[in-house]
């Protein structure tokens, strides 16, 4: 048969083998998916390198040039192919490169007491950097002080490791320990379970077999087995002494703090702490008695003392780092907080809480940050060399990683009631926590359209300010402030970095130092020049359309934003922009003028047709997404002629003119009306061709979303809003192939269902005492969940809780209004909402399991059942936590993805080798940048694991693939649609490594996923199904077979290709199976389709003819056996008939988009 075209690499992604990771073993890999998926609880976040230490340390560094960082990377992939090719020849992998694939070479380091070990450096690293990496080395830990030397000379922190003389690969670096400035504390985070899986994997669980009724359970959904289990002790007790603070002549001899300490030998005694260490003094609770206590020396590290103290604190410790490590990607935090919406009960046990009586807390005594100033020196760092790219890449993800966090918690103290309002303003309160900002906006402005339009101005400002925050080049020097939401306990809060002083002097004609602004005056000087200047070309950037408009006093003033935008320089010597949420155009859909008609006309009684735009919304700030302004610029260049299109580029695109409040010169009326006209083509582009295309792209499996994030995300790229959900669930039901589109129906639907229910729970949940939360999250629930739950079946419950509670539990202030709402009530104002912002009448009940959302309370993992009309499903214990929402802007890792985008365009030219090479360079980059925990670095890494697979390195694929499964969960979560992707794929390069148990393991967790997160009728189930089919044998094979014809032929038709292949994969089980018949039948389906496609004379179509004559050759001779008496034959097919291990292969691969075309 032909040979596969491995020219051709489906889908989107791949990448290659990193050290380090393929020899980690089959164990940690069952651990993951035996019936579980790791913990995906919230990270606490890595204190963040300042911007300002970075900015003086890249200051120092020689300049490197892009091209010497890419002559090294290839240098190092070219030596790294060259292994993987000998050793797949000889069955093992080469250890003899000294060269790593990045172009990192491996030194010793050894001394200050640690095991010695080897690390990975590069030339170009500072020493500060070999020191910081080795600081996270867990041989090291806790260790926070020391030094590098070589040859008995201590190293510049700030001088280059290829600097040092005689430095080369191997050389040994020895550690030295320096006495630390400060006290500091560290903590050490790590859990190690081990869990014994079998070496064959079990059949498949009832409830993911093809037409099960049963539902996933729960608990089968994150781990339980040992996951929690409590660390070894290794101190009764640790605390600060009661002598603290030392006195002032101990003070002038050099003692910072006493600590006592209770080993769990059951002896006590007082620890001093001085600029030379740590050492045990005389001192008892009775008697103060600060001299060093005889024969004990003085250790630098406080754990090397305990250790002498205490001889079971030392064999703790020692097994402690002793234990089998986790890879980077398990053991490091990730950059922002991955919520979840189910989570384990902790187990409370009576300890002492060491960190709470040190009083070591981080808001004690800590200055709070100005994020303005560390985001803007990040901004400002040099980006003349890739290495100073990308250490500002570094420099902005971590600093706006810390300001997410920080305003995470800024929330939860605000609305808990533990920061006072700076301004005194009941009505419009302000706060300021951790350096934060924080802004509840007040409740008038109706004609805005009330609270709905301020959560609209608050999430336009952020998409604004997103959009702003990624120009490059010199509109870098045009500066936004930090920016983040804050959705909990149903207020959004508004949460922004201290804004800088205004550095324009208080002149009459220009109001509060404004440089830039509708109400700014006539003034003119170099600054505002230089700022219109940015603006001119911001607004050219993002296809903005300039406009003369007349100012309050009369004069013209040029406008390269909205009205309500505000420029100024602050004292920093900086130009800022603030108040940009009305810088996208209007929706003109959603825009209707007093006294005209909607276009499709209005119905007997007065409301608007179904489907009719314009049309009125909730609220007046309608914008259309840049990504829409994007598409339709590049839809009018391919439409119109070559004089229209040099037109467009002279107006630089489209602006709000139809409800901006302000007036036009007389002279501009014919520009105004034609952005007028151009705003209501681009509201038209929406309906006419955006969503007929998002339609086109699900029927072909462009977009296959499986939740409502993947829904958001799908329509938000074709720069289609959420308001238009009603409309696309129209368009479905008037389509011919609605049949084919139900997924998205449901989708659709259940998107609005939540959308609509998290609307009221804003409202419901404000109302309520902090001591009744979780009490009213857990009847909230039940009213969604249960239609019918009523008030009255949950009253009992509620008045056992209010006795038990007491005085303590909120007083006759307490307001329990909650507790009256219903299930019937709720749904009837769900579907209320959803009739005034969306136009659904019906249709909403049955869909609301598969919207689930994380911006709803956090459940404990358990089985829930929702039919029992005696007891409410889900209880106040269930409700383990209600989290903020934190949306904030992301910061871009520019030369990463420029350069997993070169990679993506030469896959699509076919030149995988050149592909291959690229993606390991983005690779490298994205680890410097964000330790590969990215959306986007999961997705490159991914792409890479393809093509090692399609190049022949299964073993590359399958180590970089269990990364990415591992980056996936802990990025996105472990129910991502993305996650069950990755397993199905791991599974592939499982079984082409032989790992045929694990790659069951793995395909049933994505099964489990899929149910759990959407159900059983999508197109992807068919994915799974078919690969299931392939790995398993017998008639469970048959069944996922089937399973997987029936759903291609539902949501593909009958006559696609992906139809036609699950055909010809029946084809062959069944002839294994020996049903010739069978298999001749669905081959003679999949000849058809091939013919009808391709013709008689394509490789596909003759594959297809050679294999039914042999299908048609065995069943003559069965037949005639069976005539001439039962005559006997032999029970193995022909060859040609029984698929090869290297067939099976493939057909996962072209099943699974990783090939595009196999004859086999």
């Amino acid at each position: 048969m032909p040979a596969v075209d491995r020219e051709g690499v489906g889908g989107e992604e791949a990448l290659p083998a990193l050290e380090g990771v393929a020899g980690r073993g089959n164990d940690k890999l069952k651990r993951r998916v035996g019936s579980v998926t790791p913990d995906s609880s919230p990270n606490t976040l890595r204190k963040t390198t300042r911007a300002s230490r970075i900015e003086e340390k890249t200051s120092s560094q020689r300049e490197k040039t892009r091209e010497e960082m890419r002559d090294t990377a290839k240098k190092g992939n070219g030596e790294k192919r060259a292994m993987d090719v000998s050793s797949s020849a000889n069955g093992k992998k080469s250890t003899g490169s000294k060269k790593d694939d990045d172009g990192s070479f491996p030194v010793k380091i050894q001394g200050a007491g640690v095991e010695p070990f080897e690390l990975q450096v590069h030339g170009f690293w500072l020493v500060q950097d070999a020191i910081m990496t080795i600081l996270g080395k867990e041989e090291v830990a806790p260790r926070t002080s020391i030094a590098l030397a070589h040859s008995g000379v201590t190293l510049d922190p700030m001088m280059e490791l290829q600097d040092v003389k005689g430095f080369k690969a191997g050389v040994t670096l020895r550690l030295v320990e320096e006495a630390p400035p400060t006290l500091h504390s560290s903590k050490n985070k790590r859990a190690n379970s081990k869990t014994e899986q079998s070496a064959e994997a079990p059949p498949p669980p009832a409830y993911i077999l093809p037409g099960a009724s049963e539902h996933p359970p729960l608990t089968t959904l994150l781990p339980t087995n040992n996951t929690h289990s409590e660390a070894p002790s290794f101190l009764l007790d640790l605390s600060v002494s009661c002598w603290n603070p030392p006195p002032g002549f101990r003070k002038l001899q050099g003692d910072l703090l006493y600590l006592s300490v209770h080993t769990l030998e059951g002896k006590q005694c007082d620890i001093t702490s001085c600029p030379r260490g740590f050492y045990m003094n005389r001192s008892t609770l009775e008697v103060f008695d600060p001299r060093p206590a005889q024969s004990t020396p003085v250790f630098h590290c406080l754990t090397d003392l305990l250790s002498h103290i205490s001889p079971q604190f030392k064999h703790n410790l020692s097994t402690l780092r002793h234990r089998p490590s986790l890879p980077a990607e398990e053991s490091l935090s990730t950059p922002y907080r991955t919520l979840s919406w189910l989570g384990f009960s902790s187990l409370h046990s009576h300890k002492s809480s060491f960190s709470g009586r040190l009083g070591l807390d981080q808001d004690i005594n800590a200055r709070a940050a100005d994020w303005n100033k560390e985001l803007q020196a990040a901004r400002d760092l040099p980006q003349r060399s890739l290495e100073e790219r990308l250490q500002r890449d570094r420099a902005l993800l971590q600093v706006n990683s810390a300001f997410v966090w920080a305003v995470a918690q800024a929330a939860e103290k605000v609305m808990d009631g533990c920061v006072d309002s700076f301004n005194g303003s009941n009505e419009d309160p302000a706060f300021l926590c951790g350096g934060v900002f924080m802004s509840m906006p007040a409740q008038r402005d109706q004609w805005l359209g009330g609270e709905r339009s301020h959560r609209a101005a608050q999430r336009l400002e952020l998409r604004c300010v997103q959009a702003y925050s990624d120009l490059d080049g010199d509109l870098q020097n045009l500066h936004t402030i930090p920016t983040a939401l804050a959705d909990y306990r149903g207020v959004r809060l508004s949460a922004q970095g201290l804004a800088p002083g205004i550095q324009a002097p208080e002149q009459a004609e220009v109001p509060n130092g404004l440089l830039y602004g509708y109400s700014a005056g006539p003034l003119e000087n170099p600054s505002r020049r230089k700022l219109l200047e940015l603006l001119a070309q911001s607004a050219k950037a993002l296809s903005l359309q300039r406009h003369a408009v007349l100012g309050p006093t009369g004069h013209q003033l040029p406008l390269f934003t909205s009205i309500d935008a505000q420029g100024m320089l602050g004292a920093d010597g900086r130009y800022y922009l603030l108040d940009v949420y009305r810088t996208m155009p209007a929706d003109a859909n959603f825009y209707v003028e007093e006294g005209e008609e909607a276009e499709g006309g209005k119905e007997e009684g007065g409301a608007e047709t179904e489907g009719s735009f314009p049309r009125r919304y909730p609220h007046v700030l309608c914008r259309l997404r840049p990504e829409l302004v994007k598409a339709f610029i590049q839809h009018k260049h391919t439409q119109f002629s070559q004089q229209v299109k040099a037109y467009l580029e002279e107006n630089k695109g489209v602006e709000e003119c139809m409800d901006s409040g302000v007036q036009f010169p007389s002279s501009d009326n014919d520009a105004v009306e034609l952005q007028k006209r151009l705003l209501k083509e681009a509201a038209s582009f929406i309906i006419n061709d955006r969503i007929p295309e998002f339609m086109n792209d699900c029927i072909h499996g462009t977009d296959v979303p499986i939740d409502g994030a993947s829904l958001r995300q799908a329509l938000h790229q074709k720069g289609i809003n959420l308001r238009y959900l009603g409309h696309l669930i129209l368009s479905i039901s008037q389509s011919d192939r609605k049949h084919q589109l139900r997924h998205i129906t449901r989708l659709a639907f259940a998107e609005i269902v939540v959308r609509c229910a998290q609307r009221f729970f804003s409202g419901y949940i404000q109302g309520v005492e902090t001591s009744n939360l979780s009490a009213a999250a857990s009847h909230f629930l039940c009213c969604l969940l249960v239609p019918h739950f009523s008030a009255a079946s949950n009253g009992e419950e509620s008045k056992k809780r209010s006795k038990r509670r007491g005085r303590g539990g909120g007083g006759v202030s307490d307001s329990t209004t909650w507790t009256a709402l219903s299930g019937n009530e709720l749904w009837s104002l769900i579907c209320q909402d959803a009739q005034e912002t969306y136009r659904l009448k019906e249709g909403l009940g049955e869909y609301i399991l598969i919207g689930w959302s994380v911006n709803i309370p956090q459940l404990r993992l358990r089985e829930y059942v929702l039919d029992n009309r005696n007891k409410a499903p889900i209880s106040p214990d269930d409700v383990l936590n209600i989290l903020p929402v934190v949306k904030h802007i992301t910061m871009t890792t520019s030369d990463a993805t420029r350069m997993f985008k070169a990679a993506q365009n030469s896959l699509q030219k076919g030149l995988l080798e050149q592909a291959y090479e690229q993606l390991k360079e983005a690779t490298y980059l994205f680890s410097r940048v964000c330790d590969d925990l990215h959306p986007e670095a999961c997705h490159c890494l991914s792409l890479l694991a393809k093509v090692a697979y399609v190049q022949g390195h299964p073993t590359e694929a399958r180590s970089v693939q269990l990364r990415v499964v591992v980056i996936s969960e802990r990025v996105l979560g472990f129910d991502h649609p993305n996650t069950i992707q990755q397993y199905v794929l791991l599974a592939v390069y499982l079984l082409a490594g032989g790992e045929t148990a694990l790659a069951q393991r793995c395909l049933y967790r994505a099964k489990l996923l899929l149910l759990t997160v959407h159900g059983a009728d999508h197109p992807y189930t068919a994915v799974i199904d078919a690969s299931l089919g392939l790995v398993l044998q017998g008639e469970q094979s048959l069944q996922y077979l089937q399973s997987a014809l029936k759903l291609n032929s539902s949501f593909r038709g009958d006559t696609d290709l992906t139809t036609a292949l699950m055909h010809h994969l029946l084809a062959q089980r069944l002839c294994v199976a020996g049903d010739y018949r069978g298999g001749m039948n669905h081959e003679k389906e999949a000849h058809s389709i091939f013919q009808n496609k391709w013709g008689e004379d394509h490789p596909q179509t003759k594959c297809s003819s050679d294999f039914l004559r042999n299908i048609t050759q065995q069943a003559v001779r069965v037949e005639r056996s069976i005539r001439q008496g039962g005559a006997e034959l032999c029970d193995t097919p022909p060859e040609g008939l029984v698929p090869t291990q290297e067939t099976t292969l493939e057909q996962l691969a072209l099943v699974n988009a990783i090939l595009k075309t196999s004859y086999r």
